[in-house]
Formats: structure tokens, C-alpha cells, sequence
């Protein structure tokens, strides 16, 4: 039932990338969006489900994590409705926020119970299937919407979640148990208030960098800066107050805090080559929605394969070695797209693919084991929700810097045929090197006389999408330094159990 849950929250955040263009269209086939309203389309639901992650893993702990899942499906299922519907861009990015604030209550609560359900053994199996059930949800997103932008309207998308809620919503009143911190403590309002400001602020930050594609820009820095300075109040104030919403002796732990830096490089990597592989696919490449889903189909597999089954490398080689190794992987598979053009063979591209994949499966579960069970079972609804934080801030990230690069990279590539090319008028030619899209989009209004901006355009988004790669693995492979070093390794038969964290410590903890 939980990976039942994980599912559609997943699901739905990938499904809406394929569907972009198709929601640009004017109506009827769809709204008319701009490219900037098709990008907060997408970020209104991670602003909201990251800043209120933190805060929602404390109620959930507080008040109970069946009725925290409940209320979380209830509003992600009426925004989804309302999306569907929705008149226009403001209601779409509108709509789509409210179902990041049901989503944000209900991630952390799936892995809370999962941790209060199963014992502390039988943990990193069932995590390792929740783990795999994340790449299942990568696989069917753009396919689901492959085949509904093929046969429905573009509300489609979002409508299909709300029977797939319902039953949900049902089948978790009658099968999951409740729990819940038994000595939760004082509230912290302040601590809770700071941390929904900071959070705001970064992600927020971070994501207008990635629209503007400048992380220089003085409204992408007074956020940003805005958002580190609230965060460190946060913790300068939760070190002081007797009553923390955030006990952050946690984070001294090496294994806990390379866990969480791992996931935060790891989806920052991928989410940033997720985001150019979109253009890559369909507009280099020249496949539809569908087929693009098709083509990622290998990585999603392979992680859904190999997340169940990475306790078992764990069990032998340690967690050390599983990650690391794992993290190379995926550094090996982004590296590779520092090597494809428009005439790479489709098995080199599924390989790269399946061996990002893979490599995400041995990091993921161990990883989100390390996270999990660095705290008490009764705090998991905070580590559950301190672990999706940052892998939201890491793909966000990755998005924004990465995407930055990219721009960069293209428009350096594309500016001296734009100056050059016949037809293009003065004013076109700065908003035709914003991106490949804007570029060809231009071409096709010049009609034949375009036709001379196409594989210049190709090239130039190439040679920016390599550059992009290597940077990605980069940061990838500082990821598999940081889990060489400070992750444990292989437990010998004579080392007995791994130690179980001290639960007298948290007993003034409010709420985490």
C-alpha cells in the first residue's frame, strides 16, 4: 500500500515533462502556457512540497502518520481534479501547488510507518522496495503520459490520479496501522516558522535561477542568500532552545550526514541531466513523448531491479563499497552523454541508461537505510522528511545549475549564427538563443529561410549538453568520495548488531 502510495506521488511529478509542449499549444489542444509559466507549472509543486517537507514529517510524528497520509492523499487528489480543469496558466501553477502540499505530507509518512511497521531487520528489505518502487514510478510517468497526450486532452494527466487516490485513500483507512512520537515534547513554533521561511527562500532561489538561467542575478541572490541566512538562524536557535524541532546531534554523525549528501549530489546529477535528456530525445533526436518514455524505460527498470536487492550487496561488501560503486555507475552513465550527437545508436543510449539506473539502485536504498535508522523509530517521520528535503533541494539544484550551465553553453554556441543569418529580425534573435526550443521555434516561423538555424542549433545544443554531463559526473564522483570515506564498511561476523540509536537523547525533542 505504501508503494502504492509512492507510486502516484512519483508518477506524477515525471509525467507532467512530457506533456509541456502539448500544454504550450494554444487552445483547445491546450492552454497557451509561456515557457515561464511551464516551468512554475513544474516548480510550484516542488517549492511547495520542499519548503513544507520538515514541517510536515514533525506533524506527522506529532499527530499521527495514518491521519498525516490521509489528509495528504485527500489534498493531493482534489488538486490534481482541479488541475485538470484548469482555465489558465495561473490556475495550473495555482492547482499544481496544492498538490505539492499533499504530497509533502504524504512522503514522509510512507517511510515513518514503513520504519514502525517492519523491525529493524527486515528495514532495509522493505525499503529497498519502496526504493524500487520509485523507479518503477520513473518508467510509467512519461509513458502514462505518452499514451494520454495520444488519446485525451491534456488534463488527462492530472485526472487520472484522482481514481488512483480514491482507492488509495481507502485501502490506507483499512490496512495501515497509526503511530506516532509517544513523548513528542514541546512545540517549537519558532524553529518550525524559520525553517518554512528558509526553505522558501532557497528553493524558491534556486529555482529563478534556473528560470533565468543565472545564479548571478540580484532576484536569484536576495533569495538565495536570504534563505541561507534564515536557515542558519534556524540552527544557531534550535541549538539553543531547550526544545528543538530539530535535533541536530544527529548530523555528527558521519554515516548520517554523508547519507544525506550523497542523495542531495546524486539527484542533483540527475535531475539536471533528466532536464536537457528531454530536449536531447525529442528535439535532436526527433522522438515523440512516448517514444522518449520509452527510451528512459531502461533506467527506471534497472533501479526497480537492483533497489530491492541492495541490502544483499550490503550484506557482503558493505554499505562503503555498495554505494560508492553505485555512485560511480551513475557517474559513468551521465559521462556517457558527453559522447552522444545526433547519430548515437539507440543500444548506446539505453545502455548509458540502464547503468544510471542501476547505479541509483545500489545508492538509494542504502543510503535511505543509513538516514532512517540513524534516529529513533519514533522520530521518523522527522528523518524521513530531513532525507526528502534534501534530495528536493538536490534536484532542484540540479535543475537550476546545471540548466544555467546549459543556456550558457548554448546561447556562447548559437549567437554568432543568429547575428549572422538572414531573416531574423533584431528583436527575435536574443529570445531565439535562449534555448534549442526557442531557436527552433524561430526557424519554423521563418519557414525555408530558417531551415539554416537548425543544425547549427543542434550542434551548439551538443556541445552545451557535454559540457553539462561532465559536470554532472563530476559532482557525482565527489558524491562517491564523500561515501568512500565516511560510510561504514562490511560488519564481520564477530562485530554483532549495528548499534541502535539512543532514544533518551530525543526525550526533548518537540515533534522531531
Amino acid at each position: 500500500m505504501l508503494m502504492f502510495t509512492v507510486l502516484i506521488m512519483v508518477l506524477d511529478h515525471s509525467v507532467l515533462n512530457v506533456a509541456v509542449k502539448t500544454i504550450a499549444s494554444p487552445a483547445p489542444v491546450g492552454i497557451g502556457a509561456t515557457q515561464g509559466e511551464l516551468e512554475w507549472a513544474i516548480n510550484s509543486y516542488t517549492l511547495v512540497f520542499a519548503a513544507l517537507l520538515f514541517t510536515a514529517g514533525l506533524i506527522g510524528d506529532r499527530a499521527g502518520r495514518r491521519k498525516t497520509l490521509l489528509f495528504g492523499m485527500a489534498v493531493f487528489g482534489a488538486g490534481s481534479a482541479l488541475a485538470a480543469f484548469s482555465g489558465s496558466s495561473t490556475e495550473l501553477i495555482a492547482y499544481r501547488a496544492v498538490m505539492g502540499l499533499g504530497a509533502a505530507f504524504v512522503m514522509p509518512a510512507t517511510l515513518a510507518v514503513l520504519m514502525n511497521v517492519f523491525e529493524r531487520d527486515e528495514q532495509p528489505k522493505a525499503i529497498g522496495i519502496w526504493a524500487g518502487g520509485v523507479g518503477i514510478a520513473i518508467a510509467l510517468g512519461p509513458l502514462t503520459g505518452g499514451l494520454l497526450l495520444e488519446h485525451f486532452w491534456w488534463g488527462s494527466i492530472f485526472l487520472v490520479n484522482v481514481p488512483v487516490v480514491i482507492v488509495g485513500f481507502v485501502a490506507m483507512a483499512l490496512l495501515i496501522p497509526d503511530s506516532r512520537d509517544p513523548d513528542p515534547g514541546r512545540i517549537d513554533p519558532v524553529g518550525v516558522l524559520l525553517s518554512i521561511v528558509g526553505l522558501v527562500l532557497l528553493v524558491y532561489g534556486i529555482i529563478h535561477g534556473g528560470e533565468l538561467a543565472s545564479l548571478s542575478d540580484r532576484s536569484v541572490l536576495l533569495p538565495l542568500v536570504g534563505g541561507l541566512v534564515v536557515l542558519a538562524v534556524f540552527v544557531v536557535y534550535e541549538h539553543r532552545v531547550d526544545h528543538p524541532a530539530l535535533d541536530f546531534s544527529y548530523f555528527r554523525n558521519p554515516a548520517f550526514s554523508a547519507a544525506i549528501t550523497a542523495t542531495a549530489l546524486a539527484f542533483l546529477s540527475m535531475m539536471g541531466v533528466a532536464f536537457f535528456s528531454v530536449f536531447y530525445l525529442q528535439s535532436v533526436l526527433g522522438h515523440s513523448p512516448l517514444q522518449a518514455g520509452l527510451l528512459v524505460l531502461p533506467l527506471a527498470v534497472a533501479q526497480s531491479l537492483f533497489a530491492p536487492r541492495a541490502r544483499l550487496a550490503v550484506a557482503r561488501f558493505g554499505a562503503k563499497a555498495t554505494c560508492t560503486a553505485g555512485m560511480m555507475m551513475i557517474a559513468t552513465g551521465l559521462a556517457c552523454f558527453a559522447f552522444f550527437d545526433a547519430s548515437t545508436p539507440l543500444w548506446a543510449l539505453e545502455l548509458a541508461f540502464f547503468v544510471q539506473g542501476a547505479g541509483m539502485g545500489h545508492v538509494m536504498s542504502p543510503v535511505t537505510v543509513t538516514v532512517m535508522q540513524a534516529l529513533p523509530r519514533e522520530k521518523a517521520g522527522v528523518a524521513s522528511a530531513i532525507n526528502n528535503t534534501f534530495r528536493q533541494i538536490g534536484g532542484a539544484l540540479g535543475v537550476a545549475v546545471l540548466g544555467s550551465l546549459l543556456s550558457a553553453a548554448y546561447r556562447g554556441g548559437i549567437e554568432s549564427t543568429l547575428e549572422r543569418a538572414p531573416g531574423v529580425p533584431d528583436e527575435a534573435k536574443h529570445a531565439a538563443g535562449e534555448s534549442l526550443e526557442a531557436t527552433l521555434a524561430v526557424a519554423e516561423r521563418l519557414g525555408p529561410a530558417g531551415r539554416v538555424l537548425i543544425a547549427p542549433a543542434h550542434e551548439a545544443f551538443l556541445v552545451a549538453m557535454h559540457l553539462a554531463a561532465l559536470c554532472a559526473a563530476t559532482v557525482t564522483l565527489v558524491g562517491a568520495v564523500v561515501v568512500a570515506t565516511y560510510l561504514p564498511g562490511r560488519r564481520k561476523p564477530g562485530d554483532g548488531p549495528p548499534p541502535v540509536p539512543d532514544e533518551r537523547r530525543t526525550a526533548g525533542v518537540a515533534g522531531g
